[in-house]
């Protein structure tokens, strides 16, 4: 069904409908700002897709840059501390912002990525995760691509 276009929700949870784009199944990058927005579809209710983003415990399961977690938050929301195993070496992160749908992070004090779920209007069992990516870190990119399809299977197997 292309050219359904998603609802998008600014930080604060309003709808933006500035930002629309058509859907697919695959993988998408967008430059939003001085970001890059890596989306990809989910075929899964909106509620458990944003809960399955938020549990610090399911990171290393979808991950390629994250092999642990330490947090006493099992779901991050503003203000959760801890710290991630990333290329061996665990470092400190704090979630900088969080609402309904979306959280933002710092890892070892610099500011990260930003993680978000995006409706579809109509469409209550499927979603788009997205993940933002300063321009700056754009070389990242591949590494979210294979983030969010590793993510997408574990949310639709369940």
């Amino acid at each position: 069904m292309r050219g359904t276009a998603p609802e998008r929700f600014d930080v604060f949870g309003s709808r933006d409908p500035s930002r629309e784009f058509d859907r697919d199944d695959g993988g998408s990058v967008v430059r939003e700002g001085a970001t890059l927005a890596v989306g990809r579809d989910v075929d899964a209710p909106p509620e458990p897709t944003v809960r399955a983003l938020r549990d610090t415990r399911r990171w290393p399961d979808w991950s390629p840059s994250v092999s642990g977690v330490e947090s006493a938050d099992r779901f991050v929301e503003t203000g959760t501390t801890g710290r991630v195993r990333v290329a061996g070496v665990w470092v400190p992160f704090r979630v900088t912002a969080a609402t309904r749908f979306r959280w933002d992070w710092a890892v070892a004090g610099v500011p990260a990525t930003g993680h978000r779920v995006e409706r579809y209007a109509g469409e209550p069992d499927r979603c788009r995760a997205a993940i933002e990516v300063p321009l700056i870190a754009a070389p990242y990119v591949p590494v979210c691509r294979r983030a969010l399809d590793r993510f997408a299977a574990l949310v639709e197997g369940e």
